[in-house]
């Protein structure tokens, strides 16, 4: 050790303000706190120790984010699951045996087993009124001059309940979409 020292010395990289930490002594001056003065020189496992005290914090802050962006995901599977039974009711005829096809077509759209075409698909007729579908008499005259179309309303839902219980979602959530589109 002597020899390092004196190595140390001629290149200059001996400080003297480090030396009393060298015989066992901390770095605060006048201190002696005999094998807890070794502890506060030394920094191994610093980092596991930060590590320790902020992971919970963080998987707290981002538990809650990954279960709304599943619920938004879940929440977009619904209105594309509504949008199939939509697009199977525009490409055919509304029939006796439609609410179970539409349906049908709702609940395979997607790989959840606990989506519902609820309340079930119908048809009603109305006349396009600017973003809403107003409520008409088949085959009456719409305030535009043409005729009463049929639409045929789709809807899906699903029950969703967190990963993890908090108050921003809830025990259980149902997420729900709704499709309309005109009939042949």
């Amino acid at each position: 050790m002597t020899v390092i020292r004196a190595t140390d010395r001629e290149l200059g990289l001996a400080e003297p303000h480090w030396r009393g930490a060298e015989c066992g002594k901390s770095w605060l001056p006048g201190r002696r706190f005999g094998w807890l003065g070794g502890l506060a020189d030394d920094w191994a496992g610093t980092a596991a120790i930060e590590f320790a005290l902020a992971a919970p914090l963080l998987l707290g802050l981002l538990m809650p984010v990954a279960d709304l962006g599943l619920a938004f995901s879940r929440q977009i599977q619904v209105q594309q699951a509504a949008q199939a039974g939509a697009q199977y009711a525009s490409l055919h005829p509304w029939n006796s045996s439609s609410i179970a096809s539409i349906t049908s077509a709702v609940t395979s759209a997607t790989q959840l087993s606990a989506l519902t075409a609820s309340p079930t698909p119908y048809q009603t007729c109305g006349c396009p009124d600017g973003s809403k579908i107003a409520a008409a008499t088949c085959n009456s005259l719409c305030a535009n001059g043409e005729s009463a179309g049929y639409y045929v309303v789709v809807n899906a839902q699903l029950a969703y309940s967190p990963i993890l219980p908090y108050s921003l979602l809830g025990n259980s959530v149902i997420l729900t979409a709704q499709a309309t589109v005109r009939g042949k």
